[in-house]
């Protein structure tokens, strides 16, 4: 090695860059690239996670709502038929506004496509001032109740605590959880 010409050195380190190119750097290139590329998806599946983590916040934030929106409906239209409560507090209503009830007779129910209406005919002697007063209260329940066929007469006999009797239906509404649920069912085929 100490004869050759110089340019047989340059060969010499040219080989052994050539051997150290090919050996080592250009598979640790390779891989650094491919490194690169899954670095770049892993980015690109992270940016999507992240879009559908907001998504998924926006609908659970939605479902509480929705949640919160579902309780306050029921208490407006409950789930389940409450005859003796609901006919306790029309008559608490009627007596704590100084009214007589003359005549309370509620009816069957009419089945509509998700809930029924319940309907209760009501006749009331008292004063207007006080009529006044139960249909605001009325407002206020808790349950909903439309005011239908309303009536108003002057009594021919009149006290001062009773000058006029009113007629009226008080319509209120049922959830019908069976029909929402055998909706919400999947259907089953057999063969």
């Amino acid at each position: 090695m100490k004869n050759w010409p110089w340019y047989g050195y340059v060969l010499l380190a040219a080989i052994i860059f050539a051997f150290f190119y090919f050996l080592y750097f250009k598979p640790k290139n390779d891989d650094l690239k491919n490194l690169r590329t899954e670095r770049i998806q892993v980015e690109d599946e992270v940016r999507q996670l992240r879009a559908k983590k907001k998504e998924l916040d926006k609908i659970e934030a939605e479902l509480k709502t929705m949640d919160a929106t579902l309780k306050e409906l029921e208490a407006i239209i409950p789930q389940r038929k409450e005859i003796s409560t609901i006919l306790r507090k029309i008559q608490q209503l009627a007596n704590d506004s100084r009214l007589n009830i003359v005549k309370f007779t509620p009816k069957g129910e009419i089945d509509k496509e998700f809930y029924s209406e319940w309907p209760i005919p009501i006749e009331i002697t008292g004063n207007y001032h006080n009529l006044a007063i139960f249909f605001d209260r009325l407002s206020h329940f808790s349950r909903l109740f439309n005011i239908e066929n309303f009536s108003i007469k002057s009594l021919m006999n009149q006290t001062e605590a009773s000058t006029i009797s009113a007629s009226f239906t008080a319509k209120t509404y049922i959830f019908r959880e069976e029909i929402s649920a055998r909706q919400q069912a999947p259907k089953v085929t057999g063969k």
